[in-house]
């Protein structure tokens, strides 16, 4: 059985990372977007950051630009934007597709271990639903992420344990994070 430490990614740089290089930790990886609705994520997502990394967490975020355009920069652009709105601290990764023919073979991993159940119940729900449908239609059967800042949980072996649509409230992202570590 594979685990998250089988995969290779590219930093920001474009320099191959091992994931290999994070055994032993509690690992949150999210694929992220500057200008969506859910980037205030990043607020919660850096507290949780600067509380729990000397517990052995690490987030990584990995740009995407695959839903409504919402990221659209390069990798300067989107880490400077992290960095000086959200003083964000935790490792980012090279811009990636994470659905259709061209996905990081990471997220093809990480939605297969935990498929998509849904964004949850109520209109708010069935909004985002419908329009993540009509964005991610264009990717047939390999429209593995729905959304951006879908969360998936790693724990220290390696193995996805779970994921977290951007609908769930950050508390629960959070304490789940806590049990893990």
């Amino acid at each position: 059985m594979s685990t998250v430490y089988d995969f290779k990614v590219l930093d920001r740089k474009g320099n191959e990372v091992s994931l290999s290089d994070y055994k032993g930790k509690v690992l949150l990886i999210v694929n992220t977007a500057t200008g969506c609705g859910f980037t205030p994520h990043y607020d919660p997502l850096e507290a949780m950051y600067k509380e729990m990394r000397d517990q052995g967490f690490e987030i990584l975020d990995f740009p995407c630009n695959q839903f409504a355009n919402q990221a659209p920069g390069d990798a300067d652009e989107i880490h400077d934007f992290c960095t000086l709105k959200f003083g964000t601290e935790f490792p980012q990764f090279a811009k990636i597709d994470v659905n259709g023919e061209t996905a990081d073979p990471l997220f093809v991993f990480l939605a297969t271990e935990k498929p998509f159940e849904g964004f949850g119940k109520g209109i708010k729900f069935a909004a985002l639903n419908k329009f993540a449908d009509m964005n991610n239609k264009k990717f047939g059967d390999k429209a593995y992420i729905k959304w951006n800042f879908t969360k998936f949980l790693i724990d220290r072996e390696g193995n996805v344990i779970s994921r977290f649509e951007p609908t769930v409230e950050m508390d629960e992202v959070k304490e789940a994070v806590k049990a893990a570590l």
